[in-house]
């Protein structure tokens, strides 16, 4: 089926514009159950979209900007790409002027470079999204630095599975410390694997969006898929594995370069973190703060760093960060 073309309809006044869309069927999906989508893009932009047959008007002072974004996302479906929540939320903020520059927009609209996985397909939503995407696709060691909701790890998981699955690597390893958020969760019953797993949860759902539930359980048992506690590393060669250690603000120097040093023939190691977040003990030097001070400028070793508006969760996620930046600045 080819792309369907969507005009302007006739006789349409200033007040509004007018979208009109040939096949019906990605109509629905555009619109969302029970036009879910449309009432994402009403609430952000502060438009209003009334639906007429196969056509949307769309009224309100951002109404050219609402129009590109439903243009953007009907031509992804029409490539046969999926559209969520945070699909639309991107294609909003890259059509602001004042959040992401022009050709961003461009840039997701043709989708140059993505991440395919047996469940999902990843692309790149911002700039430094893409550019940290390509580094994990050349570079053998990757450092993916910045605030939470920028997609460091998930983007990190994606392309494991993706190389994974295309047989670059056998296995995949991700690792995080196991380190309390500034909690003390006292006395954990269980075995080994109960105690360390709640520390482990977000790697798991990203692997549960990537990889269908039978498959990744099977892979688990046969150890072609390990998630494991940063400690667990300990003496380990890692060769033909692509390994992640996430959360890496809470390594010690220690640690870090205990981890750094696994690397085997055949493998691709990220490491992730948030500078913001650590979680140390006081006076316990982050060993992601000292792999960056030693490690700038060595030959292989890319750094991608992410900031507020490479948030790709909820908005209000984004304008939290900022504030906390903000109050940062003013008090430091």
């Amino acid at each position: 089926m080819g792309i369907s073309t969507m005009t302007p309809a006739t006789g349409a006044d200033d007040a509004s514009v007018h979208l009109e869309f040939a096949d019906n069927r990605l109509l629905v999906e555009l619109c969302g159950e029970y036009d879910r989508n449309l009432t994402q893009i009403e609430s952000q932009l502060g438009v209003q979209i009334v639906r007429r047959g196969n056509q949307l008007a769309v009224m309100g002072d951002a109404r050219a900007e609402a129009g590109e974004v439903l243009q953007s996302m009907y031509q992804m479906l029409t490539e046969g790409r999926s559209l969520d929540h945070g699909d639309i939320a991107a294609l909003i903020r890259l059509g602001n002027p004042e959040e992401a520059a022009p050709e961003q927009m461009e840039m997701f609209r043709a989708g140059r470079l993505e991440l395919r996985t047996r469940k999902k397909t990843i692309i790149p939503r911002t700039e430094a999204q893409q550019a940290y995407t390509r580094a994990l696709l050349d570079a053998e060691l990757n450092f993916g630095i910045g605030p939470a909701g920028t997609g460091k790890t998930y983007i990190a998981v994606a392309a494991a599975v993706q190389m994974f699955a295309d047989g670059h690597v056998d296995k995949i390893i991700l690792s995080r410390p196991a380190v309390e958020a500034g909690e003390r969760l006292g006395f954990l019953p269980g075995d080994m694997k109960e105690k360390v797993d709640p520390y482990m949860q977000p790697l798991y759902d990203a692997l549960n969006d990537f990889l269908p539930g039978k498959q990744l359980q099977k892979l688990m048992e046969e150890r072609r898929i390990e998630i494991a506690p940063l400690a667990f590393m300990r003496g380990r060669t890692l060769s033909n594995a692509f390994v992640l250690l996430d959360e890496a603000q809470n390594a010690t120097e220690m640690q870090m370069k205990m981890f750094l040093t696994r690397l085997g023939e055949g493998s691709r190691m990220v490491i992730t973190g948030d500078r913001s977040q650590i979680d140390l003990p006081r006076g316990v030097q982050s060993g992601l703060r000292a792999a960056e001070r030693i490690l700038d400028g060595v030959d292989g070793i890319r750094f991608s760093y992410f900031t507020s508006s490479d948030v790709v969760r909820h908005p209000l996620v984004a304008r939290i960060i900022r504030a906390y930046e903000k109050d940062e600045e003013t008090s430091g």
